[in-house]
């Protein structure tokens, strides 16, 4: 059945299995079977599989890993409301920070954001002790979600969280993550990165992880942070001083972006011959390993020979004897050995390393004190990253001109302070999207951690108006959603038919908007749910005296009046919409109305929906 003959909308989440299910049959369409299913025999076949699948084999397994797949594969069917109150320039701003449970979050950010991030960064619970709190209950996670956060009349049910008896589970931190960075993953582009800030009690386990979810060919390095430089600890025990940052690619797409050259990193370049190629410093002439045909003698215009290095040269004789004649390659004042030159002029930039010192990307101290700068002296988060070392990622990501960055574990909103402040320095246009889950924090000032992310952003964004006057017009803004139950109330199949049950249920969906719920939440929960984002511009028309929402100049018109008449619709139709969608409490049950609606869109060759 075809998206014009179906007009009922779906108010479900991207449902992961069957994309996934599409995407395979479009690539081997010999593996289909006669009901349209997946032949797993034929797939193996196909891919030239010959394992028996019942001897063991090498991998990452543990207690609950099923569920996760399930909890991937379990569509949201939640809706993120908007809150223009506790937004900064909500209309115009592209930027979002949505409230909620991240794993929701990010499932129902899958139409609307897949393959569209250029970069992630997550600092996630290192797994220390009791320090997490999310979900592993994948049938729960919603409901728990709202009971958590009192939008239920429900008690006693709460997140998931590991307890003093628990200790570090590694299994429950596993299937906390497992299905948050499979669904991160869809929503990378395929020149996208994601770099995952990790301690020594997961790094093993994330190591593993990542490469089952982004793929073994597709991790590019495990980065060490300098987080603090002063000793620590007691005598007999090491001073720990480092973190890690994990990054694995998208896919091969992904180019890893050279760093910016400063005076400190020139200052090893000088010009003591006067070399018309400007300022150099020597490097090496020898190989790494061992080359047979690059054992050679190198004859001086002494008429003395140099002796190879015990692997041999660099190049061979003839390309020698070409960087000698170019004078890339000089002779020593006693010819006893080779320097080649390594021009300043050569180098657009620096070639990342391993190794992030902290006088170059921030401490632990530096994220507090930059706290305390934008909070009056206090630092209402304890565990902060500098903004210096998301700057720094950004720059290895090569995140630029209107790209998106999204950290779903946001925290006290680094990521978005990092974005905001290198907007500025190089006048880019990135994007950020924040989530985090609001947990309580015993404050009366920030109840929840999603208070401070939003309060630190804004005073960024003030601390940054306040410098510069905003004078190039910046996006400095972000718009608030809140995780909630959808605005509509579906119809409930599970529960048993008894006359009561079903008596509540067809009374529900008489008027099936939940009460209390505005024309602006059901708005952006229909643009969700029809794959456009969070940000898009919406104009609002007055149409044959309806107000309707105008969405990308017009390509989606959406009516929520309650007073339909076919006038009024045929004048909606007359603008030409790719898609049109009315409240079906429009209708007010006139099917007659509902059918000439219809027949009117198909007439224009107009997606008709009714939500």
């Amino acid at each position: 059945m075809s998206e014009k003959e179906t007009n009922r909308f779906n108010l479900q989440s991207l449902k992961i299995p069957e994309e996934k299910r599409e995407e395979l049959l479009r690539i081997f369409p010999e593996v289909r079977t006669e009901g349209g299913q997946i032949d797993l025999n034929r797939l193996r076949l196909a891919l030239g599989d010959m394992v028996d699948t019942g001897k063991e084999r090498y991998g990452l397994n543990w207690p609950g890993k099923s569920a996760c797949f399930k909890a991937i594969q379990t569509p949201s069917m939640g809706t993120l409301l908007p809150a223009p109150e506790e937004s900064v320039n909500f209309e115009t701003t592209e930027n979002l920070i949505i409230e909620g449970d991240n794993l929701e979050a990010l499932k129902l950010l899958q139409k609307s954001y897949i393959g569209k991030v250029k970069m992630i960064y997550i600092d996630p619970p290192y797994n220390t002790g009791n320090d997490f709190i999310y979900p592993d209950n994948y049938s729960e996670s919603l409901q728990t979600y709202l009971e958590y956060t009192g939008q239920t009349g429900e008690e006693g049910k709460r997140f998931s969280s590991n307890t003093d008896t628990d200790g570090r589970f590694h299994s429950k931190w596993l299937n906390m993550m497992y299905p948050r960075l499979y669904l991160a993953r869809d929503l990378l582009r395929d020149d996208g990165v994601i770099f995952i800030s990790v301690d020594d009690h997961e790094i093993d386990n994330l190591l593993k992880l990542g490469q089952e979810v982004f793929g073994s060919e597709n991790f590019i390095a495990n980065l060490i942070w300098q987080h603090s430089v002063q000793p620590k600890g007691y005598s007999g025990k090491f001073s720990v001083h480092h973190n890690f940052v994990v990054c694995f690619q998208k896919s091969d797409a992904f180019e890893l972006h050279d760093l910016e050259r400063t005076n400190e990193h020139n200052k090893n370049y000088s010009n003591p011959d006067g070399d018309p190629n400007g300022p150099w410093r020597s490097g090496d002439v020898r190989n790494a390993l061992y080359r047979k045909n690059l054992i050679y003698d190198i004859a001086t215009p002494s008429g003395s020979f140099i002796k190879p290095p015990a692997n041999g040269w660099r190049w061979s004789s003839d390309t020698l004897q070409k960087k000698i004649k170019s004078g890339e390659i000089i002779f020593s004042p006693d010819h006893k050995r080779i320097v080649r030159k390594i021009y300043l002029n050569t180098l657009d930039g620096r070639t990342p390393e391993t190794i992030m010192f902290g006088k170059d990307v921030g401490t632990t101290r530096d994220a507090a004190e930059e706290n305390k700068g934008l909070f009056h002296g206090e630092s209402p988060f304890e565990t902060p990253k500098p903004s210096r070392l998301v700057k720094h990622l950004i720059g290895l990501a090569g995140a630029n001109e209107g790209d998106t960055i999204l950290d779903f574990f946001a925290g006290s909103g680094t990521t978005a302070h990092a974005v905001l402040d290198l907007n500025k320095q190089d006048g880019g246009n990135r994007k950020f999207i924040l989530i985090q889950l609001p947990e309580p924090t015993d404050r009366t000032d920030y109840p929840t951690i999603a208070d401070i992310t939003k309060e630190r952003v804004r005073r960024v964004i003030k601390k940054l108006n306040d410098e510069d006057g905003n004078e190039k017009n910046q996006d400095r803004g972000f718009r608030v959603f809140k995780l909630a139950e959808s605005n509509f109330t579906p119809w409930d199949g599970s529960i048993d038919q008894t006359p009561e049950d079903l008596s509540k249920q067809i009374e529900m969906h008489i008027e099936h908007v939940r009460q209390g719920r505005t024309d602006q939440d059901i708005l952006y929960e229909i643009l969700l749910k029809s794959g456009f984002p969070l940000s898009v511009p919406v104009e609002t028309l007055q149409v044959d005296g309806k107000t309707v929402y105008s969405i990308y100049d017009g390509i989606m018109l959406v009516c929520l009046d309650r007073n339909l008449s076919m006038p009024s619709v045929q004048a909606i139709v007359d603008r030409l919409p790719e898609r049109v969608v009315f409240l079906d409490e429009g209708f007010a049950g006139n099917d007659a109305l509902k059918v000439n609606a219809k027949e009117a869109c198909k007439l224009k060759n107009i997606v008709f929906k009714v939500v």
